[in-house]
């Protein structure tokens, strides 16, 4: 197969097969093929920060699909597609590049663009953000250390690269590092087959601050965590800051070691929540303006309210209309975002109401719904009602207030305590985890 425009069209069918149709359209569909000069793909994408998302989350998947066709090896050029030279940005742009290449060269890979000044706070994340920067402003005195959990893409990798870039751009000479997991592990075991621990150890235990990301990764790694500990131990000892993000709390983390795990709750853990509709829309206002996109207020609210899943998702459909916009001409309107995007806003748009919730709970434990929303207390009711309130909390924008009237006038206090109980339960109950995954996927239409 010589034809590259064929090789390019059997290679992102190929990845769209792999990845998924809702990550093929937000990031490989609106790549454009340029040319292959000798062993070098020539691609086109719509901005710097499309380039940097797909080097970051996908690397080397596109060049490792063409090799499968066109069978020798290659590698991958993106080229930024720009109508418009905006000079502020590139100035700005500039700046973070060299300042980004300067740490790469004493071994601290940090993103320029993650700093405290473009996290937008809000009541999901304010209490973690304030530790954040104590921590920032007084490395190994404030929390030690930190543990940082929420789902995913919810800014916990912002936060940790903020607090790195706050760091050494007080002291410069800092010797930090900043690592997801499964880095850590790599070399960790790479050290091993090769006799190199003692530089293994040299490397990580003489660090003046270590920030480890998605550290859930070593779970079930045995060897790793043994390292882990005796690296915590190290650096702690000496008043060093340690930092950790997970998707989960160190109770959930498994299987690990509980010395280890007690490791993990010695300082401060700060969860991160999914946002309301106003920090959505204030992300999106902060994301759009560093990207130079203009996105009219009513589409930030339209995306606000329609994708409820995390940042990185609103994140990347304003990127996606970005690039739309970009290629061609047109203006970004609220009408275009549905159209562009139908695929996507597709099941925030059906009609997720407590009284959709209550259909779909009754049907699944054979049960009417006019029995939930009345007095009765007997177990075969309350457990389905308590089931229907915790998942209208978890998939509708309504106050615990509203969801309380749609259940024959309950108060807030009584879904407050439904949630927590139902909350609690998914914890140490597999079956009930199961059901409850199971109604969300039907009730979402997945």
């Amino acid at each position: 197969m010589n034809n590259i425009e064929e090789v390019w069209t059997k290679t992102i069918e190929a990845i769209g097969a792999k990845v998924g149709s809702q990550t093929f359209d937000l990031w490989f569909r609106p790549i454009r093929l340029v040319e292959l000069q000798e062993q070098q793909l020539v691609l086109e994408v719509p901005n710097k920060f499309f380039k940097e998302w797909i080097e970051d989350h996908f690397p080397g998947v596109i060049p490792e699909t063409v090799e499968k066709f066109l069978k020798k090896n290659i590698s991958v050029k993106f080229r930024i597609f720009e109508k418009k030279d905006d000079p502020a940005l590139k100035k700005i742009e500039t700046k973070q590049e060299n300042r980004r290449a300067k740490l790469a060269n004493r071994g601290i890979f940090l993103n320029p663009k993650f700093v405290f000044d473009t996290f937008v706070v809000g009541a999901s994340n304010q209490f973690a953000h304030a530790a954040a920067r104590a921590i920032a402003d007084a490395p190994g005195k404030a929390y030690n250390p930190l543990f940082i959990f929420g789902g995913v893409g919810l800014g916990k990798t912002h936060l940790m690269n903020a607090i790195g870039n706050k760091i050494v751009d007080k002291q410069p000479n800092t010797r930090l590092m900043y690592a997801p997991a499964e880095q850590f592990t790599n070399e960790f075991v790479y050290s091993m087959r090769n006799d190199k621990m003692d530089e293994f150890k040299t490397k990580y235990r003489s660090l003046d601050v270590l920030l480890i990301d998605d550290i859930q990764f070593i779970a079930g790694k045995s060897g790793t965590q043994e390292e882990l500990f005796h690296t915590f131990n190290a650096l702690y000892d000496l008043h060093k800051q340690i930092v950790f993000s997970s998707d989960r709390p160190p109770r959930d983390i498994s299987p690990i070691t509980e010395r280890l795990r007690s490791r993990f709750g010695m300082g401060l853990i700060a969860d991160i929540q999914i946002p309301d509709i106003e920090t959505k829309i204030a992300i999106l206002g902060k994301k759009s303006d560093m990207e130079g996109i203009q996105l009219p207020e009513d589409v930030s609210y339209f995306l606000a309210s329609r994708i409820k899943s995390n940042i990185r998702d609103l994140e990347a459909c304003m990127i996606r209309l970005g690039a739309h916009s970009s290629l061609t001409g047109r203006t970004i309107t609220v009408e275009m975002t549905k159209e562009i995007l139908r695929d996507l806003i597709h099941d925030e748009e059906k009609a997720l109401t407590v009284d959709y919730i209550q259909k779909h709970v009754c049907e699944y434990f054979d049960k009417k719904v006019q029995d939930i929303k009345a007095k009765k207390r007997t177990r075969d009711i309350a457990f389905p009602r308590q089931i229907a309130m915790y998942l209208s909390k978890a998939l509708t924008d309504c106050s615990l207030s509203e969801i309380g009237k749609n259940f024959g006038g309950k108060d807030h206090s009584t879904v407050i305590h439904a949630c927590k109980l139902i909350e609690e339960r998914r914890k140490k109950d597999e079956e009930l985890d199961r059901k409850v995954d199971y109604l969300i996927k039907k009730i979402k239409g997945n």
